[in-house]
C-alpha cells in the first residue's frame, strides 16, 4: 500500500508542478516529482488508526484549529459518510491575539472558514512543508481586510501563521495529499479563537470580536450536529452555512459577499438541530454569566501562544494566550514527549513592545536588553557591562546589536512565510560552520520510544531568520545546554 501511494505521489506531484509554487515560501527548485518531503507516505501508526476508525486512506478530510487551546484537529470521513476525528495535533506556535486578521502586517493569524485546494499545498516551503490558508476569503475582502501568504507550516516559528513542527506538518500534508488523490477537490479549514463552548463564550462575552465569533459559531454548530463539512457562502458581509435553493425559486441562489442575500433556505433537519444546540448553549452561557464567571482579560500584550507541551521544552517558555499559562505547571509537562523537534531558534510568546518616542540612547539603563533585529518582541539576553559601556560611548557595535529603544519605533513585521525575526538564543557557543538542515524528519507517531540523539558538538551564532544550526531529534538534546 505504501509503495503504491508513493508512486501515485510522484506522478501527481509532477502534474501539479506549475500550480503549487507559492511566493514567500519557495527556497529551492527541487522538482516536485522527486521531492521526498512532500511524498512521504502516511505513517504506519496513522494508517492503523484509520483502519480502526473504519476510514479509507483517500477519503475526504477537514481541519479545525483552535488558538486558545493551541490545537489542530484533522477529521476524516469514515465509511458511513460522516466525519470522525482522526488525530489532534498540539500547535507549536501561533501569533497575534484572539480575533480575526484585519490588515497586512498586524501579525494576526486568520480566523474563519477557508478552502484548501491542491494549488495551495506548497512542497517547496522554506518552513519544511506548508499549505496556504486562502486568506483573505470573500468575506474578508468584502470588509476590506488585507494580508497574504498566511500559512500552516513547520519550523515552529510564526509571524501571522500557524506553525507546527516539521514532523507534524509532514503528517498533515500527507493526509491532505491523499485526500486529493481520492478525488477531494478541496478540504475545509476552520480556524477559531477557542472551542465554541458555553464556558468560553461566557468568559469572552465582553470581547469586541464577539459578534464575529457568534457568526462563525453557527458554522461550528452546523458541523457539530451533522458531522459533515458545512457548505459556506457569503452575502451582506456575513457567513451563510448550508444554504440551498428556495422551493419557490427557479434557479440556485447566487451569493455575493458584498451584495444582498438571495432567496435561500436551510434544510429543516439541519436548521432544527442547529437551533436546538444554539438554544442550549445560550441558556448554559447565561447561567455561567449569572454565576459570575470571570471575564477573560483583554489586551494582555502577549503575542500569540503555544501549546504547553512545547512551552515546557523552551527555557523560560510560556504558553502566552493559549490555555494553561501560569495556572498550568510546565514542569509537569516537561516529562511528556514532544511531538517533533524544534529549531535552534524560536519565537515563543513574549509581551509586545509599544512604539517609543525618539530619545537619546543614554536614556537606557546599564542593563538594557539588546535585540538582533528591530521587531515587536524583546530579546532574551542581557548584554555585558563592557558591551553596554562601549555601545553608549559609540565604540564598536553592529547594526544587528542596536537596542530596540534606540529606534524611533519597532519595524513593521514582515508577513506570511518570511522567516520570523524575533528569536530566542538557545545555547550560544563559539561560531562554527552552519550545518545543513536534513531533508526529512522522522514521523511524529513513530518516535514515541526512540532514544534521544546526542546533541551537536557546537552551535553557530545565528542571525535572526536563518536556518537552525543545531540539528537534533528531541527537545531535550536541543536544549540540554540550558539545563
Amino acid at each position: 500500500m505504501i509503495h503504491r501511494t508513493l508512486v501515485r505521489a510522484l506522478v501527481t506531484s509532477a502534474a501539479l508542478a506549475v500550480s503549487v509554487l507559492l511566493a514567500g515560501c519557495d527556497t529551492d527548485q527541487v522538482s516536485l516529482a522527486t521531492n521526498a518531503k512532500a511524498n512521504q507516505p502516511v505513517p504506519p501508526k496513522l494508517v492503523a488508526a484509520m483502519l480502526e476508525k473504519d476510514m479509507d486512506m483517500q477519503s475526504p478530510i477537514l481541519v479545525r484549529l483552535f488558538k486558545q487551546e493551541a490545537e489542530l484537529e484533522v477529521w476524516k470521513q469514515d465509511r458511513s459518510g460522516r466525519m470522525a476525528l482522526l488525530k489532534t495535533y498540539p500547535i507549536c506556535r501561533w501569533s497575534g491575539d484572539l480575533g480575526p486578521k484585519v490588515r497586512e502586517g498586524d501579525r494576526q493569524a486568520p480566523e474563519g472558514f477557508y478552502s484548501i485546494n491542491p494549488s495551495q499545498m506548497n512542497p517547496q516551503s522554506a518552513y519544511y512543508l506548508s499549505f496556504n490558508t486562502g486568506y483573505p476569503n470573500a468575506f474578508d475582502k468584502a470588509l476590506g481586510r488585507t494580508g497574504s501568504e498566511l500559512m500552516v507550516h513547520g519550523d515552529c516559528s510564526s509571524r501571522g501563521c500557524y506553525a507546527m513542527t516539521d514532523e507534524q506538518i509532514a503528517e498533515i500534508y500527507s493526509l491532505g495529499r491523499e485526500s486529493f488523490f481520492g478525488g477531494q477537490r478541496a478540504f475545509q479549514f476552520q480556524a477559531y479563537p477557542f472551542r465554541m463552548t458555553p464556558v468560553n463564550m461566557a468568559r469572552h462575552r465582553n470581547n469586541p470580536n464577539m459578534p464575529f465569533w457568534k457568526m462563525i459559531k453557527e458554522g461550528y454548530d452546523h458541523f457539530e450536529v451533522t458531522k459533515q463539512e458545512p457548505k459556506v457562502d457569503f452575502c451582506e458581509k456575513k457567513y451563510v452555512f448550508d444554504a440551498v435553493k428556495d422551493p419557490n425559486a427557479t434557479r440556485d441562489p447566487v451569493f455575493n459577499a458584498s451584495a444582498k442575500c438571495p432567496a435561500y433556505v436551510i434544510p429543516d433537519e439541519i436548521a432544527s438541530a442547529v437551533r436546538e444546540r444554539e438554544q442550549q448553549d445560550a441558556a448554559e452561557t447565561a447561567k455561567l454569566i449569572a454565576k459570575g464567571t470571570p471575564v477573560a482579560r483583554l489586551n494582555t500584550g502577549i503575542d500569540g501562544g503555544m501549546n504547553a507541551v512545547f512551552a515546557s521544552k523552551i527555557p523560560e517558555g510560556n504558553t502566552g494566550l493559549s490555555e494553561g499559562g501560569d495556572s498550568q505547571s510546565l514542569q509537569s509537562m516537561s516529562l511528556a514527549r514532544a511531538p517533533g523537534t524544534i529549531p535552534g531558534t524560536v519565537n515563543p510568546p513574549r509581551p509586545k513592545l509599544e512604539a517609543q518616542p525618539e530619545e537619546p540612547v543614554v536614556a537606557t539603563t546599564a542593563s538594557a536588553t539588546p535585540t538582533r533585529v528591530a521587531t515587536a518582541a524583546p530579546a532574551g539576553q542581557s548584554e555585558g557591562f563592557f558591551s553596554s559601556f562601549a555601545r553608549k560611548v559609540g565604540i564598536g557595535g553592529t547594526a544587528d546589536a542596536t537596542p530596540a529603544s534606540a529606534a524611533p519605533a519597532p519595524a513593521k513585521p514582515k508577513l506570511a512565510e518570511a522567516k520570523p525575526q524575533s528569536v530566542v538564543r538557545v545555547a550560544p557557543k563559539p561560531a562554527t560552520k552552519q550545518a545543513a538542515k536534513p531533508a526529512l524528519k522522522p514521523s511524529v507517531t513513530d518516535t514515541a520510544t526512540s532514544a534521544p540523539a546526542a546533541p551537536a558538538a557546537a552551535t553557530g551564532t545565528q542571525l535572526a531568520g536563518s536556518s537552525p544550526v543545531v540539528q537534533s531529534n528531541s527537545f531535550d538534546t536541543r536544549f540540554s545546554a540550558m539545563k
